[in-house]
C-alpha cells in the first residue's frame, strides 16, 4: 500500500528531507559556538545569526509542508502523522536557536567540558534524524529506520546522563549563584533538544510499524 501511494504524493518526502538537512546544519553551527565560546563576542554572534538563518529556512519549508497536506488529496501515510513530523523536525530547531540565544542573551563565556559533549551529542541526534527521514520513502528500509530511531533513544539517555553529572559538578564547584542559574539553564537545554530528536524517531517509528 505504502508503495502504490508513493507517485500521488506530491514533494512530502523532498520536503522531510530539506527540512533535516537545517536541522544537521543548526547542530553543526550549535556545536562550533560551544567550541568557539569564549573567544570573542562576534564569534558568538555570527554563530548566532547563522543559525538564525537557518530557522527560518526550515520554518518557510515547514510551512510549506502543512500547506501541502492541505492540498494533497492521496497522502503516502496518515495525514496527522506528517504533520506531527513536519512540526516536530521544527521543535528541534527551535530549541536549538534557544540554545544559541541564550548563550549570547545571559552573555555565557564559560562552560564545563559537559556542555560541548551535549553539544556533540545533539549533533549525532540531528544526524540520525536525517538518516530516517531519508529513508521514510520505501519501507523496504524499515527495519534500518527502527535501528536508527534505537540509537537516536540511546544517545537521548546519554545526554542526559551528561546532564545530570554536569549540573552535579556545577552546583558542587560553582560559588556565584548567578552562574548557577545559567549554567543549569544551558545544560537542560541542551539536553531538551536530544529529547526533540527523541520525539521525531518515535513518531517515525509509528509510521514505520503502520506502513510495513
Amino acid at each position: 500500500m505504502f508503495g502504490r501511494f508513493m507517485p500521488t504524493e506530491g514533494k512530502f518526502f523532498e520536503l522531510f528531507n530539506a527540512h533535516a538537512e537545517q536541522i544537521v546544519a543548526g547542530a553543526v553551527e550549535l556545536e562550533a559556538l560551544l567550541a568557539k565560546l569564549g573567544n570573542t563576542v562576534q564569534t558568538a554572534d555570527d554563530h548566532v545569526k547563522l543559525i538564525d538563518s537557518i530557522e527560518k529556512r526550515a520554518d518557510q519549508i515547514t510551512h510549506e509542508t502543512v500547506t501541502l497536506l492541505h492540498r494533497t488529496f492521496i497522502t503516502p501515510f496518515d495525514r496527522d502523522s506528517i504533520h506531527q513530523l513536519i512540526s516536530n523536525m521544527d521543535d528541534i530547531l527551535d530549541m536549538i536557536q534557544d540554545v544559541a540565544e541564550s548563550l549570547v542573551l545571559y552573555d555565557i563565556r564559560k562552560i564545563a567540558p559537559e556542555a560541548r559533549k551535549l553539544a556533540e551529542i545533539c549533533l549525532s541526534c540531528c544526524e540520525r534524524v536525517k538518516i530516517v527521514v531519508s529513508l521514510l520513502h520505501n519501507m523496504e528500509h524499515a527495519q534500518t529506520i527502527l535501528k536508527v530511531c534505537r540509537e537516536i533513544d540511546e544517545l537521548e539517555n546519554d545526554a542526559d546522563h551528561v546532564m545530570r553529572a554536569a549540573i552535579s559538578r556545577l552546583f558542587r564547584e560553582e560559588t556565584e549563584v548567578r552562574e548557577i542559574i545559567k549554567l543549569q539553564m544551558l545544560y537542560e537545554l541542551l539536553e531538551s533538544v536530544t529529547d526533540r530528536c527523541n520525539d521525531v524517531a518515535n513518531i517515525t517509528e509509528g509510521i514505520v510499524l503502520e506502513n510495513s
